[in-house]
C-alpha cells in the first residue's frame, strides 16, 4: 500500500507543475496586452513619457485608419474613372477635357499611393521602436508635429534642411 500512495503523490506533483507553467505564461501575455488598450477619445499628452506604449498604439491606429480611407478612396476613384472610359465623345474639346480630368485624377491617385507607402514605412518604424524620432538626428519629432503629419520622419529643422538640399540639387 505505501507504494501506491507514493505513485499518487508523484502524479499529483507533476500535474501541479504542468498547471503552473501555462498560468505563468498566460500572465505575461496578459500583462503585455493590458497597457496597449486605449479609448477612442484618447489624445497623446506632452505630460506623458514620449513615445510610450499608449502613444505608439494611438499612432498605429491613426495610421491604419488613414491607410484604409486612402485605399477606399483610390478604389472608388479607379472604379468610377473606369466607368467614364465607355463614353467617347466625338467632340475634340470634350475628349481633351476628359483626358485632362483623368490625368489629374491619376496624379492624385499616384500621390495617394505614395502616401500609403509612407504610412507603411511609419507603421514599420512603430514596430521597430524608431517612430517619433528623427531619422537624421534621432531627436524626438514632437507630438504636435506627429498629430499634424503622422508620417513625419524628420524634425522641423531637419525637414527644412532636406527641402533646401532638394532645391539646390533641383537647380543643377
Amino acid at each position: 500500500m505505501p507504494k501506491a500512495s507514493k505513485v499518487k503523490k508523484k502524479v499529483s506533483k507533476s500535474k501541479t507543475v504542468n498547471k503552473t507553467k501555462p498560468k505563468s505564461l498566460s500572465k505575461t501575455k496578459n500583462t503585455q496586452k493590458s497597457p496597449i488598450k486605449i479609448s477612442n477619445a484618447y489624445i497623446p499628452k506632452e505630460t506623458e513619457k514620449y513615445m510610450c506604449e499608449k502613444h505608439k498604439v494611438f499612432f498605429r491606429i491613426k495610421l491604419q485608419e488613414w491607410k484604409k480611407e486612402l485605399i477606399k478612396a483610390n478604389n472608388e476613384a479607379l472604379y468610377n474613372g473606369s466607368m467614364d472610359d465607355n463614353s467617347i465623345s466625338a467632340d475634340i474639346v470634350d475628349q481633351a477635357s476628359s483626358y485632362t480630368d483623368k490625368n489629374v485624377e491619376m496624379k492624385a491617385i499616384n500621390r495617394q499611393i505614395k502616401l500609403i507607402s509612407e504610412i507603411d514605412k511609419a507603421l514599420a518604424r512603430i514596430r521597430e521602436d524608431t517612430y517619433g524620432y528623427c531619422l537624421d538626428t534621432a531627436e524626438p519629432i514632437g507630438l504636435k508635429r506627429l498629430m499634424a503629419r503622422p508620417v513625419a520622419k524628420y524634425t522641423i529643422a531637419a525637414q527644412e534642411k532636406h527641402e533646401k538640399d532638394e532645391k539646390v540639387h533641383a537647380d543643377d
